[in-house]
């Protein structure tokens, strides 16, 4: 395979200490690099930005842009505010709930949990408007098996008419379509 994990994943910041200090605080991720330029290294453009690293467990990397020259970061507007977000995995139900009560302790608004049948998860928004989902997997391996049988006849079905096909409709208990 091409792929060996996934090297960093980045995000645009409103402040990059700010976004340091709350995953630190809510999440437990360690600040593991800074790289700070006045110039972007791939397109020398003239852009100044400080870039930031945190681990996110077993090598993965969430990583931060601050541009201070650049005009104030939006989202997408066309894209409803559910679907753009990072989905990070903790061990159990427990720590789900536990991190609900913490987050919710200090203020930040927090939807769930909710159960996705093969996961259940909380969701809530980071101080930059990234929508983050903290999930723990609940599936059984007959679960993904069934799953993993009609991906491709899902996909398929999709493909052609846009519509969400009924294959693993035993995932919500009724008929009814399911999206996070």
């Amino acid at each position: 395979m091409l792929i060996r994990k996934v090297h960093h994943v980045a995000y645009r910041c409103i402040d990059a200490k700010q976004t340091v200090e709350w995953y630190q605080k809510h999440l437990g991720m360690k600040f593991v690099l800074a790289i700070a330029e006045d110039e972007v290294p791939s397109t020398k453009a003239p852009d100044p930005y400080m870039h930031i690293f945190l681990d996110a467990g077993q090598g993965n990397v969430l990583a931060f842009f601050e541009l201070p020259t650049q005009a104030p970061m939006d989202r997408d507007r066309n894209t409803p505010a559910w679907v753009q977000h990072l989905a990070l995995e903790c061990d159990s139900v427990d720590t789900l709930l536990a991190t609900k009560a913490q987050l919710e302790a200090e203020g930040i608004e927090v939807l769930g949990p909710t159960d996705h049948t093969i996961f259940k998860s909380i969701y809530f928004f980071d101080p930059n408007g990234h929508r983050l989902e903290l999930a723990t997997n609940t599936a059984t391996p007959e679960m993904m098996h069934k799953l993993d049988e009609v991906k491709w006849d899902m996909l398929e079905e999709w493909s052609k008419t846009k519509r969400a096909p009924k294959h693993a409709a035993w995932m919500h208990g009724d008929s009814q379509s399911h999206a996070g």
